[in-house]
């Protein structure tokens, strides 16, 4: 399934899946600058992966925080987001990941997870994964793929859910993705965003 990205036209239906955007982490590899909260592209570099997700058939969006949650919450002022408050978001991304799924509404049918730190990431790469999941009846794994790689954000279905409990440490879900490798399905987008997240600050300035 080849898809591109969503240009000027009607605002697509909603859909019944939740995006969850991680944006607790300690930014280590720049401290001591928070690099969710730095300059990209002239807005905190958070700002453009919620802008995606609610610009997206997304039904709502979760913003999970830990690190100097204040300041990422005030980046993402006037935007219509859940916070969701992650306590333990030193241990690892895995506790982001884990805080964001337990508040999703029980009424979703699933979620996707996406990185704070990946601004490239577009409403159309969001909007492929979700239409994808729903042309598959709603039950399976979908991760974007570019040149023949799986990348990020993933869509998580509702049946898996419980099996996020198991997460521990720094890798988030990739466990999981290892585990229903033979189950996901891979969703072909036009971008190699899905690969490209900030981790130096030479990168803030590409």
């Amino acid at each position: 399934m080849q898809v591109t990205d969503r240009k000027n036209g009607p605002d697509p239906a909603p859909s019944a899946v939740a995006a969850v955007v991680l944006a607790a982490g300690r930014s280590t590899r720049m401290a001591p600058v928070n690099k969710l909260t730095a300059e990209y592209h002239g807005a905190a570099l958070v700002r453009h992966a919620v802008e995606a997700a609610l610009a997206s058939r997304a039904a709502e969006v979760l913003v999970v925080v830990g690190h100097d949650a204040d300041r990422v919450r005030d980046a993402l002022a006037g935007f219509d987001v859940r916070f969701v408050v992650n306590p333990d978001y030193a241990t690892g991304l895995a506790s982001s990941v884990k805080a964001g799924i337990a508040a999703v509404d029980p009424g979703a049918a699933g979620a996707v997870i996406l990185l704070g730190d990946m601004p490239g990431i577009s409403a159309g790469v969001v909007d492929a994964l979700i239409n994808a999941f729903e042309d598959a009846g709603g039950n399976t794994i979908c991760q974007p793929r570019y040149d023949g790689r799986p990348g990020n954000p993933v869509l998580w279905p509702r049946t898996l859910f419980d099996e996020f409990d198991q997460l521990s440490g720094d890798v988030g879900a990739k466990p999981l993705l290892i585990r229903h490798k033979a189950d996901v399905l891979g969703v072909d987008v036009d971008t190699n965003a899905i690969h490209m997240d900030i981790d130096a600050p030479a990168d803030l300035g590409t």
